[in-house]
């Protein structure tokens, strides 16, 4: 069996609760290839009931009983899909435990304070600024994403102090990052930085920092690829906050 019961478990779960890890236990091997909604369809229950059955079990979560399953799998494309899952939960779970919640809340009012944001990125976190960028502009805020090198170090050199930057940047090491935060930073100007070092260089110049996870699995070694999944957590977070705040307000 891969979920172990004991007396106190079995009393501890309701009679669909008690099914669902029934069911998981007789179907071990179709298991692998099912999702936590399969699951909850093929028991008539929910995926929220599902979950916490497997919690009631000692297990944390679907994603770690599935992990469990896979690496005992044999089938090596099973077993490596496993394995490639477990890396991006490892990663987002790390990220949002890493993340500053006092911080969050202290950037948030600057953006609300801020004449203007600037965001700036480089490569292919620029992805992430873009999407962060327009988020914004959504919710009316006066902000511009900035890509290239030249003009965001002009564009730094000229800021006012009621004026943000807005840095993504996976390790926060990038010249032109680097030389922007300085150039805000003398200004006067609110220099944010979202990346995944805290012993970056861009943090001396920096006012308020987000500090994230990443695993150090990389997607395409041949060119450095690394995922962006923790600088889209930090987005979300931001942008679902503030979000939420203007729908309480505007009840």
């Amino acid at each position: 069996m891969i979920i172990n019961l004991n007396q106190d478990i079995i009393e501890n779960l309701t009679k669909t609760e008690y099914e669902i890890v029934k069911f998981i236990n007789n179907n071990q091997e179709k298991l692998q290839e099912l999702s936590i909604v399969d699951i909850a369809f093929e028991t008539f229950s929910s995926p929220a009931t599902v979950s916490r059955a497997i919690r009631k079990c000692g297990i944390n979560g679907f994603n770690e009983l599935r992990h469990k399953l896979t690496s005992q799998n044999r089938n090596n494309e099973i077993h490596n899909v496993g394995e490639i899952i477990n890396k991006s939960l490892i990663e987002a779970r790390n990220s949002i435990e890493h993340i500053s919640l006092a911080n969050v809340l202290k950037i948030i009012d600057k953006i609300k304070k801020s004449s203007r944001i600037y965001v700036l990125s480089r490569g292919l976190t620029e992805y992430v600024a873009d999407e962060f960028t327009l988020k914004l502009q959504l919710l009316n805020f006066n902000v511009v994403s900035i890509k290239d090198p030249n003009i965001m170090k002009i564009k730094t050199k000229n800021m006012k102090a009621d004026e943000m930057v807005f840095i993504f940047s996976l390790n926060g090491e990038t010249q032109e990052l680097l030389e922007s935060a300085k150039n805000a930073n003398e200004r006067g100007a609110c220099v944010v930085t979202c990346c995944c070092n805290s012993s970056s260089s861009i943090l001396q110049y920096t006012d308020l920092s987000l500090i994230a996870y990443k695993h150090s699995h990389v997607a395409i070694k041949e060119f450095e690829v690394s995922s962006r999944l923790p600088l889209y957590i930090i987005s979300r977070i931001i942008i679902d906050y503030m979000v939420s705040e203007s729908e309480n307000e505007n009840r």
